[in-house]
């Protein structure tokens, strides 16, 4: 349990040095703008690359990695139903939505747990390659492509080509597999580069802080409380039953998957709200409320499981 709060300490840490700089007002009005934009188009790929060159992808094809995707998609689902037949939310904001729903912060907080809690940093591997060479994929594709009014066969097929994060975190996944051991100096500026990427996107989600009240009138509270319920409480809770009755799991196996599952939605999800400026009340809310009620959460999966 201390490896959680550790976690959550460093995150909340972080979080609060952003706030911090936009009460200061160090970098302008539009530091926070700046800082998404640099994370999304160079921090984030160069991370993305060194984690994923280093995996090991035989988790890939593991039960893990089936009882993770089924989690994240159920939720997805249940939110774009909801989304599009009952509030009828334009496609973006139903698109950030249902991604806040079951995309989990695999990395900031998902990688302090593997480690400190779990014991083992590859247990967050395949959820980790799960959404970014599937979620972040077909996301940033619709995203993309309802933004600009289109939504074109070729639009979809072009789109990889076109992000960065989604190029970065194939070229990883190509490198794993082929076992080519590149020379430390081809890594080194991607790890320097790869290093700022975290605490960019956690300052910025800060920054984002100042001056709003989360869960506020006329944000959108019935589509913020589902994301969030769905994200910390149902999520964890379906992972628990296809893990235990769907694939037989016990103990220690059992006690990880469930874990990750309760995570809380990545910052991550605002980053793709910020770069397309659609939907980033609701991304915002959901990454801080999960973020608070996951903890209690995963204390409660430690208590009960471990």
């Amino acid at each position: 349990m201390g490896g959680v709060l550790v976690g959550f300490g460093i995150i909340a840490t972080v979080i609060a040095v952003g706030y911090l700089i936009a009460v200061l007002g160090i970098g302008g009005p539009s530091a926070g703008y700046v800082l998404n934009r640099v994370a999304f188009f160079v921090t984030n790929p160069a991370l993305l690359f060194t984690v994923l060159a280093h995996a090991d992808l035989r988790q890939l094809f593991s039960s893990h990695l089936l009882v993770a995707l089924i989690s994240a998609v159920a939720m997805i689902l249940v939110y774009l139903l909801l989304a599009r037949f009952v509030w009828r939310m334009p496609v973006p904001e139903s698109v950030i939505g249902a991604t806040a729903s079951g995309y989990v912060n695999s990395n900031n907080i998902g990688l302090p747990v593997a480690v400190y809690v779990l014991g083992d940093a590859q247990l967050v591997a395949p959820v980790l390659l799960i959404q970014l060479l599937l979620f972040s994929p077909v996301s940033l594709a619709v995203l993309d492509t309802s933004t600009r009014g289109s939504a074109s066969l070729k639009d979809i097929l072009l789109q990889p080509v076109r992000n960065p994060i989604i190029i970065a975190s194939l070229l990883g996944v190509l490198v794993a597999f082929s076992g080519v051991q590149l020379p430390d100096a081809v890594y080194a500026p991607f790890e320097l580069i790869g290093g700022a990427a975290i605490p960019m996107v956690l300052m910025a989600f800060g920054m984002s802080l100042r001056g709003q009240r989360p869960f506020g009138a006329g944000s959108g509270r019935p589509q913020i409380a589902v994301a969030t319920v769905l994200k910390v409480v149902v999520m964890p809770a379906t992972a628990y039953l296809i893990a235990a009755y769907g694939f037989g799991m016990t103990g220690h196996e059992l006690f990880a998957v469930v874990a990750l599952a309760a995570l809380p939605t990545a910052q991550n999800v605002f980053n793709f709200a910020s770069r397309y400026e659609r939907g980033e009340t609701l991304a915002r809310d959901v990454v801080l409320l999960s973020t608070v009620a996951s903890v209690p959460v995963l204390l409660l999966v430690s208590v009960l499981l471990n």
